[in-house]
């Protein structure tokens, strides 16, 4: 995929969904986990009642292909959004630094997640220069 400077990530626990863009065009690329979850949230009662545990080669496949870009914004409907925000301060730091912003969103179609994405960098782009990429 081009690398462009700015991301969107739509992410829940079935799919994640990373648009790169520009002011004219976006590439997308859709990542799955190996093993979607069934059920997130065991019931009540049962013999662990526990949460399913975090899928941690799907968030690092996710911040892999965030590549370079220089600034990222992460959505979607669900807690797995702070799954790979917890996930890239464990084992991709470098990443947060360019995380701009965290929103909860339903499902947005892909031209009206990267529509909302310009208008949150538009401000961002205005008053803070666009370095040159770092290597991560």
């Amino acid at each position: 995929m081009p690398q462009h400077f700015h991301a969107v990530v739509w992410i829940d626990h079935h799919a994640a969904r990373i648009l790169q863009f520009n002011a004219a065009d976006f590439d997308l690329d859709v990542i799955h986990p190996l093993h979607p979850p069934r059920h997130i949230h065991h019931k009540a009662g049962s013999r662990t009642g526990a949460r399913a545990p975090e899928d941690q080669p799907f968030y690092q496949e996710v911040a892999e292909a965030l590549g370079d870009v220089g600034a990222f914004l992460i959505v979607g409907p669900s807690n797995a959004k702070v799954e790979l925000i917890k996930h890239m301060h464990r084992f991709n730091p470098g990443l947060i630094d360019r995380l701009a912003a965290v929103e909860t969103a339903d499902h947005p179609s892909d031209g009206e997640l990267v529509d909302h994405a310009r208008r949150v960098f538009g401000p961002i782009d205005r008053t803070t220069p666009q370095l040159a990429r770092r290597s991560s």
